[in-house]
């Protein structure tokens, strides 16, 4: 068993959209760029997925260039594949071609066996007036909570 790997997450995406179905993918990295994200270098904030030829790409991944890494240097914001079952992607095709709905990345993580997973998730953006409703509804939770502990 492997010391715990970081995380990242994308808190923002959380917020911004309206999540309909989660998915975790592989994601095919080269050189440094596992170990840069063991150190906790990389970002989700602006990355989204796109089809192109029938496979699945993360774009606009940031992931940090490891400092001991020698002459092998790759994009930090490269197109970098993302590894479904083939039915799994067929059906993620077929329904993004509805109106609205998108592809996006909430959290890089290590599984068990040491493998880069990226949980992707299909999402519809959500109105102003949905971000309030839904901050409310979060902090009335939270308010429900503290009285609960109390008593």
């Amino acid at each position: 068993m492997r010391g715990a790997s970081p995380e990242l997450l994308n808190r923002k995406a959380l917020h911004d959209y309206e999540i309909l179905e989660r998915y975790v993918a592989g994601i095919l990295l080269e050189g440094a760029e596992v170990k840069s994200l063991r150190e906790g270098g990389g970002q989700l904030q602006d990355a989204f997925c796109l089809f192109k030829d029938g496979e699945l790409y993360v774009l606009n991944l940031y992931i940090a260039p490891y400092r001991q890494a020698g002459y092998q240097k790759v994009g930090e914001r490269r197109p970098r594949k993302l590894l479904l079952q083939r039915e799994e992607l067929r059906r993620l095709q077929g329904k993004l071609s509805q109106k609205g709905l998108t592809l996006v990345p909430l959290r890089l993580f290590f599984s068990e066996r040491g493998w880069a997973k990226l949980e992707i998730a299909l999402v519809r953006g959500r109105k102003q007036y949905d971000k309030r409703l839904a901050i409310r509804a979060r902090e009335e939770r939270r308010e429900m909570e503290r009285l609960h502990k109390q008593y």
